[in-house]
């Protein structure tokens, strides 16, 4: 699956979808950090990614508003990494592509 993650997502939660064979684009490394919600989400649709964000409100709003997109996960914040990883690596593999795809979804 391909995968855009916001900049509140932490690395290590993309180096464990990675190591699963996912494709993942931490935001970071393609838009700088000022980049509003509203592009954000853009870029996303337009590059076909699912967005993980734990931003709630705002990706919320976004999706609801949108009638196709790739889909978006609202990742909640966890006591550990590894815990929000457990956590979004369940939800992949109990909603699959058809449950994650123009969904949305929290883990």
């Amino acid at each position: 699956m391909r995968f855009l993650f916001d900049h509140d997502v932490a690395t290590d939660v993309a180096m464990v979808l990675r190591q699963r064979g996912h494709d993942v684009i931490e935001l970071r490394t393609v838009l700088p950090p000022t980049t509003s919600d509203k592009d954000v989400w853009a870029h996303a649709c337009i590059d076909g990614r699912i967005m993980v964000s734990c931003n709630r409100a705002h990706f919320l709003a976004l999706a609801t508003a949108t009638q196709a997109f790739p889909g978006l996960i609202v990742l909640k914040r966890r006591r550990t990494r590894v815990a929000e990883a457990a956590h979004l690596l369940n939800l992949l593999t109990n909603a699959g592509v058809q449950g994650l795809s123009n969904n949305i979804n929290f883990a």
